[in-house]
C-alpha cells in the first residue's frame, strides 16, 4: 500500500465514516487494513486513499481530542 493509491485497489473493504457526518458530503472515511489505516474522501470513493500506520492515526486522534487542531476550523 502507498499514499495516493486508488481506493479501489484496497479491495472489498468496509469503509466507515463518523456518525456525526451529515448529508453535505464533507466527510472522510476510514478502514483498517492489516496494521495500517486508509483514509479517503467520501465524495470520491474511487479517488485516492492515504495510508497511515496505526500509530500515526493514534497520534492524530489524541491530538484532536486535546484540541491541538482546533485552530484549523475556527473562523
Amino acid at each position: 500500500m502507498f499514499n495516493g493509491m486508488p481506493a479501489e485497489q484496497l479491495g472489498a473493504v468496509s469503509w466507515r465514516k463518523s456518525g456525526r457526518s451529515n448529508s453535505t458530503g464533507k466527510c472522510v472515511e476510514f478502514v483498517r487494513v492489516g496494521g495500517q489505516v486508509a483514509v479517503r474522501d467520501s465524495k470520491d470513493p474511487q479517488g485516492p486513499a492515504l495510508v497511515f500506520d496505526c500509530g500515526e492515526i493514534r497520534e492524530l486522534i489524541d491530538g484532536m481530542k486535546a484540541g491541538e487542531f482546533d485552530h484549523l476550523v475556527s473562523v
